[in-house]
Protein backbone atom coordinates (compact mmCIF):
# COMPACT_ATOMS: atom_id res chain seq x y z
CA UNK A 1 0.00 0.00 0.00
CA UNK A 2 2.52 2.43 1.03
CA UNK A 3 4.18 1.40 -2.91
CA UNK A 4 0.90 2.61 -4.03
CA UNK A 5 1.13 5.78 -2.49
CA UNK A 6 4.56 6.77 -3.36
CA UNK A 7 3.90 5.65 -7.23
CA UNK A 8 0.68 8.00 -7.31
CA UNK A 9 2.40 10.77 -5.55
CA UNK A 10 5.51 10.71 -7.60
CA UNK A 11 3.16 11.46 -10.81
CA UNK A 12 1.50 14.64 -10.26
CA UNK A 13 4.05 16.57 -7.55
CA UNK A 14 5.17 19.15 -10.58
CA UNK A 15 1.46 19.21 -11.65
CA UNK A 16 -0.16 21.44 -8.38
CA UNK A 17 -1.16 24.65 -10.42
CA UNK A 18 -3.09 22.30 -13.37
CA UNK A 19 -4.41 24.19 -16.56
CA UNK A 20 -6.98 26.30 -14.92
CA UNK A 21 -8.41 29.29 -17.34
CA UNK A 22 -10.33 31.33 -14.64
CA UNK A 23 -8.34 35.07 -15.17
CA UNK A 24 -10.53 37.07 -13.11
CA UNK A 25 -10.11 34.73 -9.90
CA UNK A 26 -6.46 33.79 -10.94
CA UNK A 27 -5.32 37.24 -10.61
CA UNK A 28 -7.29 38.13 -7.67
CA UNK A 29 -5.42 35.19 -5.66
CA UNK A 30 -1.70 36.01 -6.80
CA UNK A 31 -1.88 39.62 -5.77
CA UNK A 32 -0.64 39.16 -2.38
CA UNK A 33 2.28 37.72 -3.71
CA UNK A 34 3.04 40.00 -6.97
CA UNK A 35 6.00 42.44 -7.09
CA UNK A 36 4.49 46.21 -6.99
CA UNK A 37 4.66 46.84 -10.60
CA UNK A 38 2.52 43.48 -11.07
CA UNK A 39 0.01 44.56 -8.61
CA UNK A 40 -0.62 47.60 -10.66
CA UNK A 41 -1.25 45.20 -13.69
CA UNK A 42 -3.43 43.11 -11.56
CA UNK A 43 -5.25 45.65 -10.12
CA UNK A 44 -6.18 47.66 -13.54
CA UNK A 45 -7.67 44.37 -14.68
CA UNK A 46 -9.73 43.97 -11.76
CA UNK A 47 -11.33 47.15 -12.04
CA UNK A 48 -11.49 47.22 -15.85
CA UNK A 49 -11.43 43.44 -17.28
CA UNK A 50 -13.80 44.16 -20.67
CA UNK A 51 -11.45 47.18 -21.43
CA UNK A 52 -8.56 45.23 -20.52
CA UNK A 53 -9.49 42.90 -22.70
CA UNK A 54 -9.22 44.65 -25.90
CA UNK A 55 -6.00 45.87 -25.47
CA UNK A 56 -2.93 44.37 -26.91
CA UNK A 57 0.13 43.67 -24.51
CA UNK A 58 1.82 47.04 -25.37
CA UNK A 59 -1.20 49.22 -25.11
CA UNK A 60 -1.78 47.78 -21.79
CA UNK A 61 1.70 48.89 -21.00
CA UNK A 62 1.85 51.64 -21.84
CA UNK A 63 -1.79 51.82 -19.27
CA UNK A 64 -0.10 50.49 -16.50
CA UNK A 65 3.12 52.08 -16.74
CA UNK A 66 4.84 48.71 -17.21
CA UNK A 67 6.82 46.71 -19.99
CA UNK A 68 5.13 44.49 -22.06
CA UNK A 69 7.82 42.03 -20.99
CA UNK A 70 6.50 41.83 -17.09
CA UNK A 71 2.92 41.63 -18.39
CA UNK A 72 3.94 38.25 -20.42
CA UNK A 73 6.11 36.97 -17.45
CA UNK A 74 3.01 37.27 -15.51
CA UNK A 75 0.51 36.25 -17.61
CA UNK A 76 2.96 32.83 -17.41
CA UNK A 77 3.11 33.45 -13.75
CA UNK A 78 -0.36 32.97 -13.12
CA UNK A 79 -1.15 29.86 -15.73
CA UNK A 80 -1.17 31.43 -19.34
CA UNK A 81 0.94 30.64 -21.88
CA UNK A 82 1.08 33.77 -23.52
CA UNK A 83 -0.46 36.96 -23.51
CA UNK A 84 -2.98 35.84 -26.37
CA UNK A 85 -4.03 32.83 -24.08
CA UNK A 86 -4.30 35.31 -21.45
CA UNK A 87 -6.59 38.13 -23.33
CA UNK A 88 -9.26 35.58 -25.26
CA UNK A 89 -9.64 33.79 -21.96
CA UNK A 90 -10.84 36.91 -20.25
CA UNK A 91 -13.04 38.22 -23.26
CA UNK A 92 -14.72 34.74 -22.50
CA UNK A 93 -14.97 35.18 -19.21
CA UNK A 94 -16.49 38.66 -19.62
CA UNK A 95 -18.97 37.37 -22.02
CA UNK A 96 -20.12 34.54 -19.10
CA UNK A 97 -19.88 36.71 -16.41
CA UNK A 98 -22.00 39.23 -17.97
CA UNK A 99 -24.55 36.70 -18.84
CA UNK A 100 -24.74 34.70 -15.12
CA UNK A 101 -23.88 36.63 -12.51
CA UNK A 102 -24.46 40.91 -14.36
CA UNK A 103 -23.44 43.47 -12.31
CA UNK A 104 -25.41 43.93 -9.62
CA UNK A 105 -23.80 45.42 -6.20
CA UNK A 106 -24.37 42.52 -3.85
CA UNK A 107 -21.85 44.80 -0.84
CA UNK A 108 -24.10 44.69 2.22
CA UNK A 109 -25.21 47.92 4.01
CA UNK A 110 -26.54 48.80 7.22
CA UNK A 111 -30.02 49.65 5.54
CA UNK A 112 -30.68 46.63 3.67
CA UNK A 113 -33.96 44.69 4.76
CA UNK A 114 -34.09 41.25 5.54
CA UNK A 115 -35.20 40.28 1.97
CA UNK A 116 -32.03 42.18 0.61
CA UNK A 117 -29.88 39.91 3.00
CA UNK A 118 -31.32 36.98 2.17
CA UNK A 119 -30.58 38.01 -1.99
CA UNK A 120 -27.56 39.14 -1.23
CA UNK A 121 -26.10 36.19 0.92
CA UNK A 122 -27.04 33.68 -1.70
CA UNK A 123 -26.06 35.68 -4.77
CA UNK A 124 -22.32 36.08 -2.84
CA UNK A 125 -22.64 32.00 -2.31
CA UNK A 126 -23.46 31.40 -5.75
CA UNK A 127 -20.51 33.52 -6.98
CA UNK A 128 -17.85 31.58 -4.54
CA UNK A 129 -19.06 28.46 -6.21
CA UNK A 130 -19.00 29.44 -9.47
CA UNK A 131 -15.18 31.22 -8.93
CA UNK A 132 -14.14 27.94 -6.94
CA UNK A 133 -15.37 25.33 -9.59
CA UNK A 134 -13.14 27.50 -12.44
CA UNK A 135 -10.70 26.67 -10.16
CA UNK A 136 -10.88 22.96 -9.17
CA UNK A 137 -7.86 20.86 -11.62
CA UNK A 138 -10.13 17.83 -12.34
CA UNK A 139 -6.76 16.02 -12.74
CA UNK A 140 -5.73 16.52 -9.37
CA UNK A 141 -9.27 15.85 -7.62
CA UNK A 142 -8.78 12.31 -9.17
CA UNK A 143 -5.37 11.85 -7.98
CA UNK A 144 -6.46 12.81 -5.15
CA UNK A 145 -9.10 10.30 -4.70
CA UNK A 146 -6.59 8.14 -5.94
CA UNK A 147 -4.57 8.54 -2.59
CA UNK A 148 -7.71 8.27 -0.26
CA UNK A 149 -8.34 5.14 -1.47
CA UNK A 150 -5.43 3.41 -0.77
CA UNK A 151 -4.79 4.53 2.11
CA UNK A 152 -5.10 2.94 5.40
CA UNK A 153 -6.38 5.97 7.43
CA UNK A 154 -7.07 9.44 6.33
CA UNK A 155 -6.45 12.46 9.04
CA UNK A 156 -8.38 15.28 8.73
CA UNK A 157 -6.94 18.73 9.93
CA UNK A 158 -8.14 22.50 10.67
CA UNK A 159 -8.43 25.26 12.84
CA UNK A 160 -11.43 27.62 13.23
CA UNK A 161 -14.58 27.55 10.65
CA UNK A 162 -11.96 24.48 8.86
CA UNK A 163 -12.76 22.34 11.45
CA UNK A 164 -16.18 22.45 10.94
CA UNK A 165 -15.78 21.63 7.62
CA UNK A 166 -12.37 18.78 8.60
CA UNK A 167 -15.44 17.37 10.84
CA UNK A 168 -18.05 17.15 8.23
CA UNK A 169 -15.35 15.36 5.90
CA UNK A 170 -14.84 12.81 8.66
CA UNK A 171 -18.60 12.40 9.06
CA UNK A 172 -18.97 11.03 5.41
CA UNK A 173 -15.72 9.34 4.97
CA UNK A 174 -16.72 7.70 7.90
CA UNK A 175 -20.18 6.35 6.40
CA UNK A 176 -18.43 5.04 4.17
CA UNK A 177 -16.36 2.61 6.49
CA UNK A 178 -12.95 4.45 5.43
CA UNK A 179 -11.12 4.88 8.80
CA UNK A 180 -10.82 8.46 8.84
CA UNK A 181 -9.65 10.95 12.31
CA UNK A 182 -10.02 14.49 13.22
CA UNK A 183 -9.11 16.37 16.67
CA UNK A 184 -10.48 19.65 17.96
CA UNK A 185 -7.66 20.44 19.73
CA UNK A 186 -4.51 21.49 18.05
CA UNK A 187 -1.93 19.62 20.65
CA UNK A 188 -4.12 16.35 19.75
CA UNK A 189 -3.90 17.16 15.84
CA UNK A 190 -0.11 17.28 16.43
CA UNK A 191 0.16 14.10 17.60
CA UNK A 192 -2.14 12.60 15.19
CA UNK A 193 0.47 13.91 12.49
CA UNK A 194 3.42 12.47 14.58
CA UNK A 195 1.64 8.98 14.90
CA UNK A 196 1.05 8.68 10.65
CA UNK A 197 3.08 6.99 8.18
CA UNK A 198 3.71 7.04 4.86
CA UNK A 199 0.94 4.31 4.52
CA UNK A 200 -1.73 7.11 5.67
CA UNK A 201 -3.13 10.45 3.68
CA UNK A 202 -3.87 13.86 5.29
CA UNK A 203 -6.24 16.43 3.80
CA UNK A 204 -5.33 19.88 5.88
CA UNK A 205 -7.75 22.44 5.04
CA UNK A 206 -7.18 26.40 5.29
CA UNK A 207 -8.33 28.96 3.54
CA UNK A 208 -5.31 31.61 4.10
CA UNK A 209 -2.23 28.56 3.80
CA UNK A 210 -0.57 30.33 6.48
CA UNK A 211 -2.36 29.10 9.66
CA UNK A 212 0.43 28.71 12.05
CA UNK A 213 -0.81 25.24 13.39
CA UNK A 214 -1.71 23.84 10.01
CA UNK A 215 2.00 24.85 8.75
CA UNK A 216 3.47 22.36 11.49
CA UNK A 217 1.26 20.22 10.99
CA UNK A 218 2.13 19.88 7.51
CA UNK A 219 5.86 19.87 8.02
CA UNK A 220 5.96 16.85 10.13
CA UNK A 221 2.95 15.08 7.99
CA UNK A 222 6.02 15.77 4.90
CA UNK A 223 8.75 14.86 7.14
CA UNK A 224 6.78 11.55 7.56
CA UNK A 225 6.48 11.46 3.86
CA UNK A 226 2.81 11.32 4.49
CA UNK A 227 0.75 12.66 1.33
CA UNK A 228 -0.65 16.03 1.93
CA UNK A 229 -3.84 16.72 0.12
CA UNK A 230 -4.73 20.93 1.07
CA UNK A 231 -7.89 22.62 0.37
CA UNK A 232 -6.34 25.94 0.31
CA UNK A 233 -7.02 29.59 -1.91
CA UNK A 234 -4.87 29.96 -5.15
CA UNK A 235 -1.58 32.09 -4.16
CA UNK A 236 1.80 30.28 -3.33
CA UNK A 237 1.70 29.90 0.57
CA UNK A 238 3.97 28.06 3.04
CA UNK A 239 1.24 25.33 2.91
CA UNK A 240 0.55 25.28 -1.01
CA UNK A 241 4.61 24.85 -1.25
CA UNK A 242 4.46 21.45 1.40
CA UNK A 243 1.67 19.78 0.23
CA UNK A 244 1.42 17.05 -2.79
CA UNK A 245 -2.20 17.72 -3.93
CA UNK A 246 -3.43 20.86 -3.89
CA UNK A 247 -7.50 21.79 -4.34
CA UNK A 248 -7.82 25.57 -5.19
CA UNK A 249 -11.26 27.49 -3.65
CA UNK A 250 -11.90 31.24 -3.38
CA UNK A 251 -13.98 33.00 -2.02
CA UNK A 252 -16.28 36.50 -2.66
CA UNK A 253 -16.78 37.96 0.47
CA UNK A 254 -18.35 40.70 1.54
CA UNK A 255 -16.58 43.74 2.63
CA UNK A 256 -18.54 43.93 5.77
CA UNK A 257 -17.10 42.05 9.06
CA UNK A 258 -19.45 38.92 8.59
CA UNK A 259 -16.97 36.13 8.60
CA UNK A 260 -15.60 33.81 6.29
CA UNK A 261 -18.75 32.58 5.08
CA UNK A 262 -17.84 32.51 1.10
CA UNK A 263 -14.78 30.21 1.69
CA UNK A 264 -16.54 27.88 4.49
CA UNK A 265 -18.56 26.53 1.58
CA UNK A 266 -16.45 26.72 -1.47
CA UNK A 267 -14.44 24.68 1.03
CA UNK A 268 -17.38 22.18 1.61
CA UNK A 269 -18.23 21.75 -1.96
CA UNK A 270 -14.71 20.21 -1.85
CA UNK A 271 -14.82 18.01 0.37
CA UNK A 272 -17.87 16.74 -1.49
CA UNK A 273 -16.17 16.32 -4.63
CA UNK A 274 -13.83 14.42 -3.16
CA UNK A 275 -16.47 11.78 -0.86
CA UNK A 276 -18.63 11.75 -4.16
CA UNK A 277 -16.09 11.24 -6.64
CA UNK A 278 -14.75 8.63 -3.58
CA UNK A 279 -17.73 7.10 -3.70
CA UNK A 280 -18.61 6.73 -7.16
CA UNK A 281 -14.78 5.04 -7.33
CA UNK A 282 -15.69 2.29 -4.83
CA UNK A 283 -19.48 1.96 -5.54
CA UNK A 284 -21.02 -1.27 -4.76
CA UNK A 285 -18.82 -1.29 -0.96
CA UNK A 286 -19.46 2.14 -0.09
CA UNK A 287 -23.26 1.66 -1.11
CA UNK A 288 -22.97 -1.41 1.07
CA UNK A 289 -21.72 0.92 4.07
CA UNK A 290 -24.06 3.27 3.54
CA UNK A 291 -26.89 1.34 3.96
CA UNK A 292 -25.49 -0.81 6.55
CA UNK A 293 -24.90 2.99 8.92
CA UNK A 294 -27.96 4.49 7.41
CA UNK A 295 -30.17 6.14 10.40
CA UNK A 296 -33.76 5.95 9.91
CA UNK A 297 -35.69 8.95 11.29
CA UNK A 298 -39.01 7.00 11.47
CA UNK A 299 -41.19 6.81 14.60
CA UNK A 300 -42.32 3.85 16.44
CA UNK A 301 -44.30 3.22 19.48
CA UNK A 302 -43.76 0.33 21.80
CA UNK A 303 -46.19 -1.33 23.87
CA UNK A 304 -46.42 1.25 26.58
CA UNK A 305 -47.77 3.45 23.55
CA UNK A 306 -44.33 5.44 24.18
CA UNK A 307 -42.86 6.96 21.00
CA UNK A 308 -39.45 5.42 20.32
CA UNK A 309 -36.39 5.86 17.62
CA UNK A 310 -36.09 3.24 14.97
CA UNK A 311 -32.20 3.13 14.71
Amino acid sequence: MCLQLAEISSQTRSRKRGTMKSVIVKFREFLPNASNTEKGIIRYLLANPEKTAEMGVRELAKEVYASPSTITRLCRKTGFEHYKDFQKSLMYENVMRKEVIGDKNCEISKEDSTEQLVNKIIYKSIVSLEDTKSLIDVEVLEESVSILQVAEKISIFGMGASLLVAKDACLKFMRVNKVCLVNEDFHAQLVQAKNMTSGDAAIIISYSGMTREMVECAEILKDAGVPIIAITCYHESPLSKISDYNLYVTATEFEFRTGKLGSRLSQLAVIDMLYVTYVQKNYETCMDSLRKTYISKEEKTNHEGEIRWQI
